[in-house]
Protein backbone atom coordinates (compact mmCIF):
# COMPACT_ATOMS: atom_id res chain seq x y z
CA UNK A 1 0.00 0.00 0.00
CA UNK A 2 1.15 3.30 -0.91
CA UNK A 3 2.33 5.56 1.67
CA UNK A 4 1.31 9.37 1.15
CA UNK A 5 2.40 12.62 3.24
CA UNK A 6 1.50 16.42 3.05
CA UNK A 7 3.68 18.43 3.44
CA UNK A 8 2.93 22.91 4.92
CA UNK A 9 5.17 25.39 4.91
CA UNK A 10 2.70 27.81 6.58
CA UNK A 11 2.23 31.52 6.07
CA UNK A 12 -0.53 33.79 5.94
CA UNK A 13 -0.08 35.68 2.24
CA UNK A 14 1.16 32.01 1.01
CA UNK A 15 1.28 28.70 2.62
CA UNK A 16 3.29 25.98 0.45
CA UNK A 17 2.10 22.96 0.20
CA UNK A 18 3.25 19.36 -1.09
CA UNK A 19 2.37 15.91 -1.29
CA UNK A 20 4.67 12.85 -1.67
CA UNK A 21 4.13 9.27 -2.01
CA UNK A 22 5.94 6.07 -1.75
CA UNK A 23 4.94 2.49 -2.85
CA UNK A 24 6.41 -0.97 -1.64
CA UNK A 25 9.45 -0.07 -0.43
CA UNK A 26 10.64 2.54 -3.17
CA UNK A 27 11.95 5.80 -3.28
CA UNK A 28 9.24 8.93 -2.45
CA UNK A 29 7.55 10.97 -5.49
CA UNK A 30 5.83 14.17 -5.60
CA UNK A 31 2.66 13.63 -6.32
CA UNK A 32 1.38 17.47 -6.06
CA UNK A 33 2.84 21.10 -5.02
CA UNK A 34 1.56 24.55 -4.36
CA UNK A 35 0.49 27.55 -2.69
CA UNK A 36 -2.72 28.49 -0.85
CA UNK A 37 -2.27 32.02 -1.50
CA UNK A 38 -4.53 34.69 0.27
CA UNK A 39 -5.24 38.15 -0.74
CA UNK A 40 -3.31 41.12 1.17
CA UNK A 41 -6.66 43.42 0.84
CA UNK A 42 -9.26 41.17 2.62
CA UNK A 43 -9.47 41.22 6.22
CA UNK A 44 -6.91 39.16 8.27
CA UNK A 45 -9.74 36.63 9.84
CA UNK A 46 -11.32 35.86 6.12
CA UNK A 47 -7.40 35.10 4.87
CA UNK A 48 -7.52 32.65 7.92
CA UNK A 49 -10.77 30.82 6.93
CA UNK A 50 -9.83 30.96 3.43
CA UNK A 51 -6.46 29.04 4.46
CA UNK A 52 -8.68 26.61 6.54
CA UNK A 53 -10.75 25.91 3.82
CA UNK A 54 -8.15 25.57 0.90
CA UNK A 55 -6.51 23.41 2.54
CA UNK A 56 -9.42 21.32 3.49
CA UNK A 57 -10.20 20.75 -0.31
CA UNK A 58 -6.33 19.82 -0.48
CA UNK A 59 -6.55 17.16 2.06
CA UNK A 60 -9.59 16.03 0.44
CA UNK A 61 -8.16 15.86 -2.70
CA UNK A 62 -4.76 13.82 -2.22
CA UNK A 63 -6.03 12.03 1.35
CA UNK A 64 -2.16 12.14 3.22
CA UNK A 65 -2.00 9.48 5.88
CA UNK A 66 0.01 12.15 7.27
CA UNK A 67 0.97 15.94 7.47
CA UNK A 68 4.35 17.29 8.50
CA UNK A 69 4.41 21.17 9.30
CA UNK A 70 7.17 23.52 9.58
CA UNK A 71 7.38 24.91 12.85
CA UNK A 72 7.95 28.72 13.17
CA UNK A 73 11.69 29.27 14.12
CA UNK A 74 12.43 32.70 14.85
CA UNK A 75 11.20 35.90 12.82
CA UNK A 76 12.60 39.47 13.37
CA UNK A 77 9.47 41.30 12.90
CA UNK A 78 6.92 40.10 15.41
CA UNK A 79 3.81 41.58 13.97
CA UNK A 80 4.61 38.68 10.59
CA UNK A 81 5.48 36.44 13.37
CA UNK A 82 2.28 36.72 15.12
CA UNK A 83 0.53 36.38 12.03
CA UNK A 84 2.46 33.19 10.76
CA UNK A 85 1.44 32.06 14.48
CA UNK A 86 -2.36 32.31 13.64
CA UNK A 87 -1.73 30.95 10.36
CA UNK A 88 0.27 28.10 11.72
CA UNK A 89 -2.42 27.07 14.83
CA UNK A 90 -5.18 27.04 11.81
CA UNK A 91 -3.17 24.77 9.75
CA UNK A 92 -2.80 22.45 12.64
CA UNK A 93 -6.33 22.95 13.77
CA UNK A 94 -7.46 21.90 10.44
CA UNK A 95 -5.31 18.99 10.21
CA UNK A 96 -6.58 17.61 13.52
CA UNK A 97 -10.13 18.41 12.84
CA UNK A 98 -9.65 15.89 10.13
CA UNK A 99 -8.06 13.46 11.78
CA UNK A 100 -4.82 13.29 10.49
CA UNK A 101 -1.70 12.71 12.46
CA UNK A 102 0.59 15.32 12.54
CA UNK A 103 4.15 15.84 12.56
CA UNK A 104 6.20 19.35 13.42
CA UNK A 105 9.84 20.38 12.59
CA UNK A 106 11.97 23.23 12.60
CA UNK A 107 13.74 24.48 9.44
CA UNK A 108 16.97 23.12 11.10
CA UNK A 109 15.72 19.34 11.24
CA UNK A 110 14.08 19.49 8.00
CA UNK A 111 17.28 20.87 6.51
CA UNK A 112 19.35 18.09 8.53
CA UNK A 113 16.80 15.49 7.48
CA UNK A 114 17.08 16.82 3.55
CA UNK A 115 20.63 17.75 2.98
CA UNK A 116 22.28 16.28 6.20
CA UNK A 117 23.56 19.48 7.05
CA UNK A 118 21.83 21.90 9.28
CA UNK A 119 22.50 24.98 8.10
CA UNK A 120 22.07 24.12 4.33
CA UNK A 121 21.19 27.30 2.13
CA UNK A 122 17.63 27.43 0.06
CA UNK A 123 19.41 26.72 -3.23
CA UNK A 124 20.66 23.78 -2.06
CA UNK A 125 17.77 22.66 -0.50
CA UNK A 126 15.72 23.23 -3.79
CA UNK A 127 18.66 20.91 -5.75
CA UNK A 128 18.46 18.16 -2.94
CA UNK A 129 14.39 18.33 -2.98
CA UNK A 130 14.49 17.91 -6.61
CA UNK A 131 17.24 15.33 -6.33
CA UNK A 132 15.36 13.32 -3.78
CA UNK A 133 12.02 13.30 -5.54
CA UNK A 134 13.23 12.69 -8.96
CA UNK A 135 12.00 16.61 -10.44
CA UNK A 136 13.65 17.74 -13.14
CA UNK A 137 12.95 21.66 -13.16
CA UNK A 138 13.45 24.04 -10.45
CA UNK A 139 10.34 23.77 -8.18
CA UNK A 140 8.37 26.80 -7.59
CA UNK A 141 7.60 28.86 -5.29
CA UNK A 142 9.84 28.80 -3.04
CA UNK A 143 7.46 27.99 -0.44
CA UNK A 144 6.08 24.80 -2.13
CA UNK A 145 9.50 23.74 -2.35
CA UNK A 146 9.64 24.38 1.94
CA UNK A 147 6.94 22.34 1.90
CA UNK A 148 8.18 19.18 -0.15
CA UNK A 149 11.22 19.18 2.01
CA UNK A 150 8.53 18.90 5.27
CA UNK A 151 6.86 16.13 3.62
CA UNK A 152 9.78 14.13 2.94
CA UNK A 153 11.31 14.89 6.60
CA UNK A 154 8.18 13.39 7.55
CA UNK A 155 8.75 10.19 5.30
CA UNK A 156 12.47 9.93 7.09
CA UNK A 157 10.66 10.16 10.69
CA UNK A 158 8.10 8.09 10.02
CA UNK A 159 10.40 4.92 8.95
CA UNK A 160 13.16 5.65 12.35
CA UNK A 161 9.92 5.94 14.24
CA UNK A 162 8.88 2.88 13.30
CA UNK A 163 12.02 0.65 13.49
CA UNK A 164 12.14 2.39 17.34
CA UNK A 165 8.75 1.19 18.04
CA UNK A 166 8.03 4.84 18.72
CA UNK A 167 4.68 6.97 17.67
CA UNK A 168 4.38 10.02 15.60
CA UNK A 169 3.91 13.37 17.58
CA UNK A 170 0.46 13.92 17.68
CA UNK A 171 0.43 17.46 18.61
Amino acid sequence: MAERILGVDPGFGRTGWGVIEKSGGGDWWAVAWGCIETSAADPFANRLYELHEKLKLIIKKYKPASVAVEDLFFAKNVKTAMKVGQARGVILLTIKELGLSLNEFTPLQIKQAVTGYGRAEKGQMQKMVGMLLKIKNKITPDDAADALAAALTGGVSMRFLRRCGGSENSG
